[in-house]
């Protein structure tokens, strides 16, 4: 999912999340050219403990500081 063409967001329903989930969501990254990307696993029992947040540091696109 690309949220206000920036931002990419990948959503899981499992235990723990993999390394594999996260060099999927870096893969997303790279090549949408996109530099931060949201991994949100819904199987926690506080949702913000299921959300980690990854960077693409070899990104071209525009300087992160504008989404914050």
């Amino acid at each position: 999912m690309l949220v206000e063409d920036q931002v990419v967001v990948e959503l899981k329903s499992v235990q723990i999340i993999e390394p594999v989930h996260k060099k999927q969501l870096l893969s997303y990254l790279r090549l949408s050219d996109k530099e931060i990307g949201l991994l949100i696993n819904f199987n926690e029992v506080l949702l913000k403990d299921g959300i980690l947040r990854v960077v693409n540091s070899s990104s071209t696109s525009k300087d992160v500081r504008e989404l914050l």
